[in-house]
């Protein structure tokens, strides 16, 4: 989406989607099962820094195996820039592109509607609630006791 950075929602007065405009139908395909390749040990250390990032971001849970064979071509890209003696101005700005595609930043985020959010904190803890079904289950839960 071209354009400034769209605030966050929690940042808007009002809905996106109560504000008019352009609203574009939504296009779902389905999920297939994910592998992720290994870093290559020969990659620049700055490429390997991003590839465990991408792997541990949030935005990696919607990455599909064609998003990691480009973010590795593109880790691939960035270790030829880094180690070359030689760099080029273009080059880099291609491979910020390419970074900017695979959504490594907030802002490039935003900028398609994605927001990443703190995980919801649990009420009760699993082990708590385990115990409370296993005892439920056998009748010995304090309802029954009564």
């Amino acid at each position: 989406m071209p354009g400034p950075v769209p605030n966050r929602s929690d940042d808007l007065a009002r809905p996106r989607s109560r504000k008019g405009g352009d609203q574009q139908d939504l296009k779902r395909g389905t999920l297939k099962p994910v592998t992720v390749p290994h870093a290559d040990k020969s990659w620049d250390p700055i490429a390997k820094r991003i590839w465990d990032g991408l792997k541990s971001s949030g935005q990696a849970e919607y990455f599909q195996n064609s998003d990691w064979a480009f973010a590795f071509s593109l880790m691939d890209d960035l270790s030829y820039y880094k180690r070359s003696g030689k760099r080029s101005g273009q080059m880099l700005q291609t491979i910020y592109t390419a970074l900017e595609r695979l959504l490594v930043t907030e802002a490039d985020r935003r900028r398609l509607r994605i927001e990443l959010h703190e995980p919801e904190p649990e009420t009760q803890p699993a082990s708590v609630t385990a115990i409370a079904s296993y005892k439920a289950e056998l009748g010995l839960d304090e309802a029954s006791n009564q």
